[in-house]
C-alpha cells in the first residue's frame, strides 16, 4: 500500500495595512473591462511569497518567522503602476514611494529566516506594492494606459506598520482565500536568532 502523500499550505509573508488604507485603494478601481479588481478586504503587501511547503515544515516557519527584529516604521502609499511594466499587462498595482529603509530591512530577515529553514526562495528584486487587479487577456492596454495617467500623482495617507504576518492562501473556484496564521509585531528587542 503507498504511503499517505504528507499534506501541504501554500504560504506568504505580508503586512495587512490599516482601514484607513484600505479605503483609499479601494477608491481608485475604476469599470474596465479584463480587470478583476482585488476585494478590498485582500489587499496586502508581500514580503515574501513562499508556496506549497508540506504541513511538517509549518511549526519551524512559524517560529523562525518569530525570531525577525525590526522597529515599527511608517510607510508611505504612493504611486501607481504594472506589472510587467512592458508587454501585455497582468497587474495594477499601487506602490509605496520611496518607502522607509526599515521596509527592507524587514523583507531581509524574513527571507534569511525563511533561508535558514532550507527554503529555496526566488531571489528577484522586492518591488513593494499592493495589488490593485489582475488583468486578463480582455483587458485593453489603451484603457489601462488612460487609467494609470488619470492617478499618476496618486499618493495616500503615511501608515505605521507594526507588525507582519503570516498566512495561508486557498485557491477556491471563487478566488483566494486568505487565512492569516500568525501575527508577529515589530520590536528592536535584542539579537536574532533563526532555526
Amino acid at each position: 500500500m503507498p504511503a499517505k502523500e504528507e499534506p501541504h499550505h501554500r504560504l506568504f509573508v505580508a503586512i495587512e495595512p490599516p482601514e484607513a488604507v484600505r479605503e483609499v485603494l479601494s477608491a481608485l478601481p475604476e469599470r474596465l473591462r479584463g480587470v478583476h479588481w482585488t476585494p478590498p478586504h485582500q489587499y496586502h503587501l508581500t514580503l515574501r511569497f513562499i508556496g506549497e511547503v508540506p504541513a511538517s515544515q509549518v511549526g519551524r516557519i512559524r517560529e523562525a518567522l518569530g525570531k525577525v527584529r525590526v522597529e515599527p516604521f511608517l510607510l508611505p502609499l504612493a504611486g501607481v503602476g504594472r506589472f510587467p511594466p512592458r508587454g501585455r499587462p497582468r497587474v495594477l498595482w499601487a506602490g509605496t514611494g520611496s518607502g522607509d529603509p526599515r521596509l527592507f530591512q524587514l523583507r531581509q530577515q524574513v527571507d534569511d529566516a525563511l533561508l535558514a529553514c532550507g527554503l529555496d526562495l526566488d531571489v528577484r528584486s522586492f518591488q513593494p506594492h499592493f495589488t490593485l487587479g489582475r488583468c486578463n487577456r480582455e483587458a485593453r492596454e489603451s484603457a489601462l494606459a488612460a487609467f494609470l495617467r488619470a492617478r499618476e500623482g496618486f499618493a495616500g495617507p503615511l501608515f505605521r506598520v507594526r507588525e507582519f504576518v503570516l498566512f495561508e492562501s486557498e485557491l477556491l473556484a471563487s478566488g483566494a482565500r486568505h487565512t492569516p496564521l500568525e501575527r508577529y509585531p515589530l520590536r528592536e528587542d535584542g539579537a536574532r536568532e533563526l532555526c
